[in-house]
């Protein structure tokens, strides 16, 4: 089976404190996650090193960056480059999230060249993909989304492309309350991996995880993540609260 992944994406929010006594209950209340489940801590650079030091030694628990430069170094006032992130014991570095995309104006090749120098300094990309609600309504979601995956990914080798997991966030259900149904995340996960399949063979494309991402929640999470082609989620608000969390955490296959 696929890793199962439940990565919380804490996006600019919680104190210091806040965030230390969040990881402290997550790490007393939940129980080792099994072989095939990993837990992923998404959360703001000030609070990394906190966050690695508190999950060492802790089985199945991973920490994310929230994104890295596309530079290796050099005068780059405000970024973070993909070595330092490895040099605080990061493992994970989350890449093209939508807020990314629109806020900052990031394409798909400056994507590219963000995997690339993640993968060089050995982080493991969490690429984020997705449609707006107008591309849903028109009902081009499944074009928009391959060109996505061609325009940052197809050059990298198989062997490269199974270091990835993938995200599918349909942008019109982050924040909203609004969430497609589990048949919908189905459907364009599954698409998702026949485009990896068409270009990489079914193999490659079968050992991708590719998580759900768009108001996933302790009552959903289960729902979701029982499809077949569904390996998890990219959780959002509700990755806030311990408990919330934990039951994300729980609805994994």
């Amino acid at each position: 089976m696929r890793k199962q992944i439940a990565a919380a994406n804490w996006k600019m929010n919680l104190t210091y404190a806040q965030g230390e006594q969040l990881v402290n209950d997550l790490l007393s209340q939940s129980s080792v996650p099994e072989s095939n489940r990993e837990v992923v801590l998404g959360v703001p650079f000030p609070y990394l090193s906190m966050v690695a030091q508190k999950i060492k030694g802790h089985h199945g628990y991973s920490v994310a960056a929230q994104n890295c430069s596309q530079h290796k170094a050099g005068a780059y006032t405000g970024e973070t480059s993909a070595e330092m992130l490895t040099s605080i014991g990061v493992q994970y570095v989350i890449l093209g999230h939508s807020e990314r995309r629109e806020y900052f104006s990031e394409s798909n090749q400056l994507l590219a060249d963000k995997l690339n120098i993640a993968l060089s300094y050995g982080l493991t990309p969490i690429f984020c993909c997705g449609e707006p609600l107008s591309i849903r309504e028109a009902e081009t979601q499944n074009s928009f989304v391959e060109t996505q995956l061609r325009e940052s990914l197809f050059h990298l080798s198989a062997e490269e492309l199974q270091k990835l997991v993938i995200a599918y966030e349909p942008i019109w259900a982050i924040g909203t309350g609004k969430t497609a149904t589990a048949d919908q995340a189905q459907d364009m996960h599954a698409h998702l991996r026949s485009v990896l399949a068409a270009q990489y063979g079914a193999e490659v494309a079968n050992r991708i995880s590719i998580l759900y991402g768009g108001s996933v929640k302790g009552s959903n999470a289960a729902e979701i993540f029982s499809k077949p082609d569904v390996d998890g989620g990219l959780v959002g608000g509700a990755s806030l609260k311990a408990d919330e969390f934990i039951q994300v955490i729980n609805g994994l296959k």
